[in-house]
């Protein structure tokens, strides 16, 4: 007969939705000190809010962070669903004769 020894200890969770968070909102990872010193991964909450918000979101003043006036509606507008996608326009195209690649002065030149 064999004995096992039993984990008297719970599973480190933290570590594991810090992980996750990070895989889901990459923007959103920061780094912080632990209680022993040691840098650690961590979440920025304020800019995670503003992730997942369809709204600007208030919040503390952004720090040690690249910084532009409107940067919470360029993060807002980025998040924002997509609703039209890219397509000729019959008569404002480029290439709209059918004709593709080059310059149009040598599309010209070969007549």
């Amino acid at each position: 007969m064999t004995l096992q020894k039993l984990q008297m200890h719970s599973p480190d969770l933290t570590t594991a939705n810090v992980a996750r968070l990070a895989e889901l909102f990459p923007n959103c990872v920061t780094e912080a000190r632990d209680a022993k010193g040691e840098v650690k991964q961590a979440i920025d909450f304020d800019l995670l809010r503003q992730e997942i918000s369809s709204s600007i979101v208030e919040g503390p003043q952004e720090r040690y962070q690249l910084n532009w006036p409107g940067k919470r509606e360029a993060l807002l507008t980025a998040n924002a669903p997509i609703i039209q996608g890219l397509g000729k326009t019959p008569g404002k195209s480029r290439h709209g004769s059918g004709r593709h690649g080059g310059s149009r002065g040598a599309q010209d030149a070969r007549g």
